[in-house]
């Protein structure tokens, strides 16, 4: 068997601090690595503000610990794709992972997808999603300013995060099932120093409601049974945080793996499954302590116990050595920032600069940015950064549209950017905003799109984006410092660029209260389809096909 560019040694499915732990090992053990991640690098932990009990690491933040990570891993070799695993052939001794982004194959699998949110499946949670009940205070808690808030659970991320509402809610209530927190007591100590939380024990949340948005909720003590029912002032309404743990995101995974009743997957002291080849790391394992420290042990300890596996089937299959050093990197200047938008730098920092040079490369032609715009400090910033982006690279220029034309092809809302293919033609994505934060990967993925080649698509998907015939517009109403928006994005504009009957337009909702107002939105991401159908949560390309076809 012959390698080719799509035979990885190892293949490690999610970007928690599991899979990039398990890269840098591999990686640094000389073993071709590729890690795929369907929405965002570092998993559920870059939602934490502070991470204090990390050994060697008095504290930091989650996205910036595994930020850290990721550089490690590439500087070892280990390389990145943003791509939903659909299918995987794993009983076979060269594995093959069936992905939105064409096919891969491995001598050797991690899996390590970590796990969601856990839902309660109380009366109105379905119902009053987005506008009312959350999953993410990072995401969401501005939309809650000055207004009541109860937390649901009494772990450590229900206390963390009811202690981060407190920057925006009025007041804070925790509900909590057990007669006490289930977190550390040094962490619930801290509840001390917050006058406006308040901790409910024993109770547990019945019933949510209202009209349009949520108006009441019911709660029962566990101890006597009794109700009490809290009312929104009139006029108002509040919000409930769900925080009452996770479920293992392995719906997906191939039924040959086994797993626990709970759905967890199963391993032995060495990480790996029931299927030769095959090892789990992280929080979808079944395992006493979920915590950052035990999932990077899992992925060290994955990776080091599928080295044998490795180095066997090469020997086996007569495959060569696959392993291509990294180029040397540069030490990093110590001035850098983490962000893509800095004050010290200007809009993008000067490492992104640099992996910048490398994304543009790979474009096939000129991409034309047509920003509407008009004399407000909004428009200015947009320029600004259009301004930097275009001294980066010559395969992205800019033209400046008066929002005052009177032409049929002005946009609803401004300012906005518009992506032109370099006929001339509107690929039917926009951006409303200056693309920062988590939204600016999205941006870049947009352009890479409208450029070419683009990201791949299996034939499939590219056929059932072709069979959209009605005129379609999707509006994703995002914040910049939501981790679940970029996936609805790129995916609302992955159709657009590859559909003539599809627009796609991103709005950073801060800027554009009314439409907040409008579709009575209090979480993002939040995707209007039409100007009718109103959607809540993350939606990747399949799913949101589904909601257009």
């Amino acid at each position: 068997m012959e390698a080719h560019d799509r035979l990885y040694d190892v293949i490690i499915v999610g970007a928690g601090p599991a899979g990039l732990s398990a890269a840098i090992y591999a990686a640094r053990a000389k073993y071709k690595v590729l890690v795929l991640e369907k929405s965002k690098i570092g998993g559920q932990i870059t939602i934490t503000s502070e991470i204090v009990n990390y050994p060697g690491v008095e504290m930091a933040g989650g996205k910036e610990l595994t930020e850290h990570m990721r550089v490690q891993a590439e500087r070892f070799g280990a390389a990145f794709v943003m791509a939903e695993v659909l299918d995987m052939e794993l009983e076979q001794d060269v594995k093959r992972l069936h992905t939105t982004k064409g096919d891969y194959e491995a001598l050797g699998v991690i899996l390590a997808p970590g796990a969601n949110p856990r839902k309660l499946g109380f009366q109105g949670e379905k119902e009053f999603q987005g506008r009312g009940v959350a999953y993410c205070a990072t995401c969401d808690g501005e939309f809650f300013t000055g207004k009541d808030v109860f937390v649901i659970g009494g772990g450590f991320a229900a206390v963390e995060e009811g202690m981060f509402l407190t920057k925006y809610a009025r007041k804070v209530t925790l509900i909590v099932r057990e007669p006490d927190y289930t977190c550390a007591k040094t962490v619930s100590d801290q509840l001390k120093n917050f006058a406006t939380i308040e901790t409910v024990f024993e109770t547990e949340l019945v019933e949510a409601g209202g009209e349009q948005a949520l108006s009441y909720a019911v709660f029962q003590n566990n101890a006597d049974g009794k109700q009490w029912r809290y009312d929104a002032p009139q006029g108002e309404t509040f919000g409930i945080f769900v925080f009452a743990g996770y479920v293992p995101n392995t719906k997906w995974i191939a039924d040959c793996v086994a797993r626990s009743e709970q759905g967890y997957l199963i391993t032995d002291i060495d990480q790996q499954t029931n299927v030769s080849g095959v090892f789990a790391a992280g929080d979808v394992c079944v395992k006493n302590l979920r915590q950052v420290v035990t999932a990077v042990s899992d992925g060290a300890v994955a990776a080091t116990s599928l080295e044998r596996v490795v180095s066997e089937l090469h020997t086996k299959l007569g495959i060569p050595d696959l392993y291509v050093a990294p180029e040397v990197h540069k030490p990093q200047d110590s001035r850098d920032e983490k962000a893509y938008f800095t004050k010290g730098e200007g809009f993008i920092s000067s490492e992104i600069r640099q992996q910048l040079t490398g994304v543009f490369a790979k474009f096939a032609s000129v991409v034309t940015v047509r920003a509407w715009l008009d004399e407000s400090a909004f428009s200015g910033e947009i320029r600004g950064f259009l301004n930097e982006l275009a001294s980066i690279t010559d395969k992205v220029v800019w033209t400046e549209q008066a929002a005052s034309d009177e032409e049929s092809s002005v946009p609803a809302a401004l300012p906005a950017m518009e992506l032109m293919d370099h006929t001339g033609r509107s690929s039917g994505i926009y951006f409303h905003g200056v693309p920062g934060g988590h939204e600016f990967n999205s941006f870049v993925i947009a352009l890479y799109n409208v450029a070419g080649p683009g990201q791949e698509l299996d034939r499939d998907t590219e056929a059932r984006i072709q069979a959209v015939s009605k005129e379609t517009n999707i509006k994703i109403l995002v914040s910049l410092t939501c981790t679940m928006c970029p996936e609805s994005v790129m995916a609302a504009q992955r159709i657009a660029a590859a559909s003539k009957h599809v627009t796609a337009e991103m709005f950073d909702l801060p800027h554009y209260p009314e439409l907040k107002e409008k579709y009575n939105v209090m979480s993002v991401p939040c995707m209007v389809i039409n100007d009718e159908k109103v959607v809540f949560g993350k939606k990747n390309v399949e799913e949101l096909l589904a909601l257009i076809s």
